[in-house]
Order: C-alpha cells, then sequence, then structure tokens
C-alpha cells in the first residue's frame, strides 16, 4: 500500500477506432476534424482544441502530471504534436504497443514508465471529471472509479440507451470491487440494484496488474483485455476499491459524438 498520492498516468491510445472511422450521414466535421475521424485518431479530433489536450489537462489539474501514451508505431502525428506544443505542468512520454491486442496488452507497453508505482489507466476517448479523478488520492491502494447511472444521465453526452449497454460494478461489505459485468443484460441489473455504479475504464493500478496481464487468457473477440487482468490481480490478492463518483463522463466514439463534446468543453480551458 502507498502513502503517496499517485502522480502517473497511462492513456490507451492504441485503439484502431473503427466505429469513428465508420460515416455518419447526418454530420458534419470540419475538414481537419474528418482527417482525424478518417485515420481512427480519435483523441486527435479538433474540439477546439485536440480532444487529449484537454483530456490531459484535467489530468494535471487532478495531480497526474507524469503522462505516457500509448500508441501504435502508426502513430507518428501523436509523437510530433506532443513533442512539439508547450507543455508547463506536465511530462509526456510514450509506450509502442505493437500490435491492437487489447487493452490489457496495451498497459503492458506501459510497465517501464509504471516502474513499481501505481498508475491511473483511462481510455483516450473519454474526458473524465477532475473531482472523480482527484479521489484516487484518498486510497492507498487499487481502485476505480464508479459512475452513478443518474450523474452519467445528467452529465454526459451519452444517449440512455448507449448508457445501459456499459459496464456496471457492484462492492462487497469492505467496499472492494465484488463484481464486473460488462454488456449487462436486463436480469443483472435486476440483481444488482440501485447500488451498482458504471465502469467507464477508469482505474488506478498496483504494479500486480503487469503480472496478471501476462498470464490471462484472450477473451472471446481474441483480445487480451484490462477487465480480465483486473479479476485476476484482484484474486492473486490486489483489491480493487469501488470509489462513487456522482459526474458524468464524455465520450467520443463516434462522429455523432464530436458535435456534443465541443459544446461540453467550449469553455474548458487547456493548460498542458
Amino acid at each position: 500500500m502507498s502513502t503517496q498520492p499517485p502522480t502517473k498516468a497511462v492513456i490507451l491510445a492504441r485503439g484502431l477506432g473503427s466505429r469513428m472511422r465508420k460515416e455518419a450521414a447526418d454530420v458534419t466535421l470540419d475538414e481537419a476534424q474528418a482527417a482525424a475521424a478518417d485515420a481512427g485518431v480519435k483523441a486527435m479530433i479538433s474540439v477546439g482544441r485536440p480532444f487529449l489536450d484537454h483530456v490531459i489537462t484535467a489530468l494535471a489539474d487532478a495531480g497526474f502530471v507524469d503522462v505516457c501514451l500509448v500508441i501504435g508505431p502508426e502513430h507518428q502525428m501523436i509523437r510530433d504534436y506532443y513533442d512539439a506544443v508547450e507543455k508547463q505542468r506536465v511530462t509526456i512520454s510514450y509506450a509502442v504497443q505493437e500490435e491492437p491486442r487489447g487493452t490489457a496488452d496495451a498497459l503492458r507497453a506501459a510497465e517501464a514508465f509504471a516502474a513499481g508505482d501505481r498508475v491511473l489507466v483511462i481510455n483516450s476517448d473519454n474526458f473524465y471529471p477532475v473531482a472523480a479523478l482527484k479521489q484516487f488520492a484518498t486510497v492507498p491502494g487499487s481502485a476505480l472509479i464508479g459512475f452513478e447511472r443518474d450523474a452519467m444521465l445528467r452529465e454526459s453526452n451519452i444517449a440512455a440507451d448507449r448508457i445501459s449497454a456499459f459496464a456496471l460494478a457492484t462492492a462487497d461489505a469492505d467496499g472492494n470491487l465484488a463484481e464486473l459485468v460488462e454488456k449487462p443484460d436486463a436480469a443483472t441489473v435486476e440483481r444488482f440494484g440501485d447500488d451498482a455504479v458504471i465502469s467507464m475504464n477508469c482505474w488506478l493500478c498496483g504494479p500486480a496488474i503487469f503480472d496478471a496481464a501476462r498470464v490471462i487468457a484472450p477473451s472471446a473477440r481474441g483480445e487480451y483485455e484490462i477487465t480480465d487482468a483486473v479479476r485476476r490481480a484482484i484474486a492473486d490478492g490486489d483489491p480493487y476499491t469501488v470509489i462513487r463518483s456522482a459526474h458524468g463522463v464524455l465520450d467520443l466514439s463516434n462522429r455523432g459524438d464530436v458535435a456534443s463534446v465541443a459544446a461540453a468543453l467550449d469553455d474548458h480551458e487547456v493548460r498542458l
């Protein structure tokens, strides 16, 4: 257990962006946005500034000032941008996931960056609220943020039908993760009840996550998933505290999300 607030963050930016690449007949993007969407590089879509600038700014506001971007070998544009952009609050490094083999495999690429410390692990296509990220400083071990459904409906840009398909998490009597079910059916939602929270893949992982990621089997879709690595780490003795958040998360999964994310971040000042 660590008494020091975590300061390292790993952003998983290696995804193929398949949903973002798909054309949407009723969505108009400007030339730069369309180019980034066509390339599947969701994190670099401009919403005033590249979306990832806003994500990293929120990390810095919450005390995560040492950032590692997990990218693919083809993502030179991300390297070029962050090597050149002015940075006063954060340091940015890179880890390369050679092939898109899942989120746990992506995290393994950042093991040298973690260097035995706890690391925040997040998606590159979500904007997490600073108030939620700051809550990680209150726990000594591994943890995840569980977002309350009402808050997601109220403060995110995500439609209710999409939210209902997100992973649900429950905590045991000690406040640790008990169950995590992705794409829950109606029976699971009813069984979990109102105490269940939504996982938006906002994790604080201790060193045990890397040993777990090395031994898990691929999922049904053939990828090594961080959720499976977390389950293995828990089974091996590293509990994850569930931290409830009454805030929402912005999602930039497809072209239809661009306008709503841009509107939500219109007054958000970027300070890297």
